[in-house]
């Protein structure tokens, strides 16, 4: 390849907008590069910015230290009463309901005692109601999802306290 062959190349490849150009014939290899354009064709490089850090912001408490002691007590036993309880999961991604129509009382609440194999909730996947059974017996703690609401795979739908 000649010379002024090579810069008609060059030429073309900066006006036609291509960012890479590799060329091959026998031993001879070319290769031209260019920076990506802008909007404009003018090439932008990203501006770094400096962050700093934001100085801790000490608050005083107004509270005695006898209260917060009883807080983190109360704190404590709460969690000592969580890890009883057991989590109902998603087995599938999909939509949740509570109850089988709008116009239908909810499966459970809050409170009922459920049974293993009692259908709990249906989530609707591709068009498809699958009606979600207990795995375990016990009484529903905590409802986690709202009615109508997308879940996601393995995601927590009930608390329940084991019978």
């Amino acid at each position: 390849m000649k010379i002024n062959e090579i810069q008609d190349l060059i030429k073309f490849v900066a006006k036609s907008g291509v960012s890479e150009v590799e060329i091959q014939i026998k031993d001879f290899k070319l290769v031209i590069k260019t920076p990506d354009s802008g909007k404009n064709g003018k090439h932008e490089v990203p501006q770094p910015m400096i962050v700093q850090a934001a100085p801790p912001v000490v608050q005083q408490s107004a509270v005695p230290v006898a209260a917060e002691s009883k807080k983190s007590e109360k704190k404590k036993e709460k969690t000592d009463d969580d890890s009883k309880l057991i989590t109902i999961k998603s087995p599938m991604i999909g939509t949740f309901y509570r109850s089988s129509s709008p116009d239908k009382p909810p499966f459970i609440n809050v409170g009922d005692e459920i049974k293993q194999g009692k259908v709990i909730c249906i989530i609707e996947a591709m068009k498809l109601f699958n009606e979600i059974e207990a795995d375990i017996a016990g009484r529903i703690v905590k409802v986690l999802v709202d009615d109508a609401t997308p879940v996601e795979y393995d995601q927590p739908l009930f608390l329940v306290e084991p019978a």
